[in-house]
């Protein structure tokens, strides 16, 4: 599976998901981190909305701040079953 997260420098939000998701370690999938600053298409699209995680082509539901390790991977379990 692949995730693709959508950030840019300095966003402590997108920081935080990134630190979250590089600790998953029983959930195998590529993480491809796009800087929206690169592309001027994604800021156009994304620059009131990072971090946007997608599951592949699907847009998945932002994780609270807040959510821990373990919820972020039931999350993801569950959109990665669903996209089985």
């Amino acid at each position: 599976m692949r995730l693709i997260l959508y950030s840019k420098p300095g966003c402590h939000l997108c920081e935080g998901l990134q630190e979250k998701l590089e600790q998953l370690h029983t959930i195998p999938f590529d993480l491809e981190i796009r800087d929206i600053m690169t592309n001027p298409e994604w800021f156009e699209k994304y620059q009131y909305e990072i971090p946007v995680l997608y599951l592949e082509d699907r847009m998945l539901p932002r994780p609270s701040p807040r959510s821990t390790v373990q919820q972020l991977e039931s999350m993801l379990q569950k959109y990665m079953s669903s996209n089985a």
